[in-house]
């Protein structure tokens, strides 16, 4: 009898542990799974694109711009060199008062912009009325630059929760998150940046790049990227573009 009864505990502590093992695999194809889909949203409906098609051989360029006096314009002066004349530029509402001439230049060339806020803060650190603000804030603020129709929101720092995407909802904006960060504001040098960009890229990737005075070396890795795009096939759009191409899918934020 004791020997029968040593048998089904191992029995039992066998199947236990098939069933954690199995359990473990699944969490880690669902998380990979979530990790993978183009769109974040919450239970009840808003969304935050990350990614477009991946069937289209469209990517977007993006670039982000809190500060600086310099490398916006080099920025430009090099989309221009490279004949790209719609990336799109994500600005800080403060920011783009202080730069209506690059604001206009930015618009004149051919790109598309979008809000970054008015302040550059975190907004899951901010209480609703003062995230509801911000935007406000930024609107005016674009407003009074002509532009009336930005409907891209990028977060400061791109961090938002369930709360942002309702409020932004709310307020009449679509999150742009991204699928590609090139992490050129830590300026790991050119071929890095490049690498960091290109190597995995694919069709409906939405790559963030930055043009505030702290990437330096950006500038000089444009070209570089943008031969690697065409070697792939790839060629670049507006994230308005990638948003009305994209056939996407749906994870809850949590």
């Amino acid at each position: 009898m004791n020997q029968i009864h040593v048998f089904h505990i191992k029995k039992i502590k066998q199947i236990a542990l098939i069933m954690v093992a199995a359990f473990f695999t699944a969490g880690i194809l669902y998380v990979e799974n979530v990790l993978n889909y183009p769109v974040f949203s919450t239970s009840d409906g808003p969304k935050a694109i990350y990614r477009g098609d991946s069937s289209n051989k469209e990517i977007a360029l993006t670039f982000d711009i809190s500060w600086g006096d310099i490398k916006a314009e080099e920025i430009l002066d090099t989309l221009k060199k490279q004949q790209i004349n719609n990336a799109t530029f994500f600005l800080s509402a403060s920011w783009a008062e202080r730069h209506p001439d690059v604001v206009k230049r930015i618009i004149e060339e051919g790109h598309k912009i979008g809000s970054m806020g008015y302040n550059f803060e975190d907004y899951r650190d901010l209480e609703p009325n003062e995230v509801r603000k911000d935007l406000n804030m930024a609107q005016e603020a674009f407003t009074k630059l002509g532009l009336k129709d930005i409907t891209l929101l990028r977060p400061p720092s791109g961090r938002f929760n369930k709360e942002v995407l309702k409020i932004a909802q709310q307020q009449g904006y679509t999150i742009v998150h991204y699928s590609i960060d090139s992490e050129d504001w830590t300026n790991p040098g050119v071929d890095v940046i490049v690498k960091n960009t290109t190597a995995s890229i694919k069709g409906g990737d939405i790559v963030l790049l930055h043009a505030s005075d702290s990437a330096k070396q950006t500038v000089k890795a444009i070209p570089e990227i943008i031969n690697e795009l065409k070697s792939k096939g790839l060629k670049n759009v507006t994230v308005e573009d990638i948003i009305a191409n994209a056939k996407t899918k749906s994870s809850e934020v949590k």
